[in-house]
């Protein structure tokens, strides 16, 4: 399947054609090719669609984080209910408020890399009107502008959701400015809203390249930022308005739920359907090699762990609920591009072989991989959200949330058994040590870790996933329709909604009316389930108003700090600090709780 090619190389060398000499005279003429604008640097379509697949590129390595950057770790929800540090990143943690203020790097890097998309697609919408760039049709070039205007719309949407009213910039900016106006931050959506709704029938329904958009996208999109307006226009005291917006949130999640392109998976399908059963080796103290094989795991494959295996993501392969993914490709991770990897069972997986050592070692597929946890889930995540009736799941299956694991060390008691929890935790241990091994172990998920790593006979360590990975899946439409639904009074229509996930799961228990309440902890616990390792939980949490965020991360937070030191309540990111300094001619005012931090 054809998939974008990235790009990593810089733009202005990238869209330059160099053309031969007509005469002498022209080539002794002065005329330096090194001095680019964005008038002379561009000469054919082609050129300004790499502008386009350098943003594609851009996002990827962001949602991915292959770099393993700090700061993407905590975009990507480190310091919310859902995740968190073990004891051996304590220095890298994002819930601790006392070194948490508007001069955090943080809020600086997600603030600025927003505004570099948004520059990149000012760049490309620029571009694509200049008289000299001929197109093959002007459905070629409205499809170039329309991916564009979303990239920019899509920046804005995340800058709203995370930092509030922001300076909405639609121009290149040529000059040094220091007078940047904010909006507000219905603005700012209504602004993003109004990008969307004018491309969405410019974007194709279907494309044959994997990671292109498509117009589930932008409608996905709208249905998100009619949810997150109508939460604002509410909170400004706006109910008319409000009510307005949550019924277009609706009318556009039915375009996407209902409207005959998506569909949830309810049957084995894809690359490993014909497999019945899982088997999983275990070698004595980890040690891969034929001869040290003492036993095995085995574990019953279905349809949600078909959704995370290789060549089975992309909505070409035939997967009805891929929106949108970003994607991953293993020869060209090995000829050229060596950010063209998924490293989540390097950064997200768990290190047994410390915590457990005693009892359970090594970096094979038993254990998940080559884990250094980088980030761990909460107790929350893993355990709490299946705790009781709500433990019959297909999502907490043992091939989804593998929580089974034999001891391979000849000295354990449970050599060749199943290790207990209790065990591997401490629990006849100190409280501060039980707190601490918690945070180092925990069940591997089939979204982070393979039975199946590629690569391994090239010389890969089973850190990194070839496989492409989900930016947008249509479970997370239903669940910002069941919100809508919810903010304008139907819980049993929220509930309906919940129940289409939780019936795909098999679960045996079915949401009511009467679970829907006005904290929203059904649909955040509901988004938890299907959705760790892929929402960006800060924009769920802080998009939704409130002192919601706060709550649940004091509740949920792993470290005892974080609740000690979160003495406030907040529900934006703090505009970054040197944002405030730097436009000189103009105050942005501080978001609400972070003044004087």
């Amino acid at each position: 399947m054809k998939k974008i090619k990235y790009i990593s190389v810089a733009l202005l060398i990238i869209f330059v054609t160099l053309s031969g000499c007509e005469s002498d005279d022209v080539f002794l003429k002065e005329k330096p090719v090194t001095f680019y604008t964005t008038d002379n640097a561009f000469s054919t379509s082609a050129q300004v669609d790499q502008v386009l697949v350098s943003i594609y590129s851009h996002i990827r390595d962001l949602w991915a984080n292959p770099d393993e950057t700090g700061w993407i770790f905590n975009f990507k929800g480190k310091g919310t209910d859902m995740y968190d540090v073990p004891v051996i990143r304590r220095g890298n943690t994002f819930s601790d408020y006392s070194i948490i203020n508007p001069d955090h790097e943080t809020f600086y890097q997600v603030y600025s890399t927003w505004y570099y998309v948004i520059s990149r697609a000012n760049l490309a919408i620029y571009a694509a009107e200049l008289p000299e760039i001929s197109w093959g049709s002007e459905e070629e070039k409205a499809y170039v502008l329309a991916q564009a205007r979303f990239f920019r719309a899509f920046a804005y949407r995340n800058l709203a959701e995370l930092f509030g009213g922001v300076p909405l910039v639609t121009d290149i900016s040529t000059t040094p400015r220091y007078d940047f106006e904010p909006a507000s931050r219905s603005e700012t959506y209504q602004f993003a809203i109004d990008e969307m709704e004018a491309i969405e029938n410019d974007l194709p329904e279907t494309t044959s390249s994997g990671g292109r958009l498509v117009r589930g996208v932008a409608q996905h999109n709208l249905c998100e930022l009619y949810l997150a307006l109508g939460t604002q226009l509410a909170e400004d005291g706006n109910t008319g308005e409000a009510q307005a917006a949550f019924n277009e949130s609706v009318s556009y999640g039915n375009k996407v739920i209902d409207g005959g392109t998506y569909g949830l998976v309810n049957s084995r399908f894809g690359a490993r359907t014909d497999e019945q059963s899982v088997v999983i080796d275990v070698y004595k103290s980890g040690v891969f090699s034929e001869s040290e094989k003492i036993d095995t795991v085995q574990f019953t494959p279905n349809y949600y762990w078909d959704l995370f295996q290789e060549e089975n993501v992309n909505y070409q392969d035939g997967n009805p609920e891929c929106i949108w993914a970003l994607q991953v490709d293993y020869d060209t991770y090995r000829a050229e591009d060596g950010k063209s990897k998924l490293n989540y069972s390097r950064t997200y997986g768990p290190v047994f072989r410390d915590i457990a050592s005693k009892h359970l070692t090594g970096t094979l597929e038993n254990v998940g991989g080559r884990g250094i946890s980088q980030v761990n889930i909460t107790m929350y995540a893993r355990d709490l959200i299946y705790a009781d009736k709500w433990g019959d799941d297909m999502r907490n299956s043992e091939i989804v949330l593998r929580r089974r694991y034999k001891g391979n060390v000849e000295s354990s008691p449970y050599y060749k058994q199943i290790v207990p929890w209790d065990e591997m935790y401490g629990t006849n241990l100190d409280a501060t040590t039980n707190l601490n091994n918690r945070s180092e172990i925990y069940p591997v998920s089939c979204k982070i870790a393979t039975d199946n790593y590629t690569g391994v006979e090239d010389g890969e360590n089973r850190s990194n996933l070839f496989r492409d990975d989900y930016i947008i899946r249509l479970p997370e439409t239903i669940l910002l329709r069941a919100e809508a639904k919810q903010r304008l009074g139907d819980k049993a229509g929220a509930a309906a909604d919940v129940n289409l996930l939780r019936e795909r799961a098999q679960c045996s228990y079915m949401v009511t009316a009467a679970d829907m309440d006005d904290s929203f902890n059904t649909i955040l616990d509901e988004r938890a389930r299907e959705l760790v390792y892929e929402e960006c939980r800060w924009n769920t949490l802080l998009r939704m108003g409130g002192t919601i965020a706060v709550e649940r991360i004091r509740e949920y937070a792993h470290w005892p700090e974080t609740k000690a030191t979160l003495t406030f309540n907040y529900n934006l990111w703090p505009i970054p600090q040197t944002i405030i300094d730097t436009n000189k001619d103009v105050n942005i005012d501080q978001n609400s709780g972070w003044e004087n931090r």
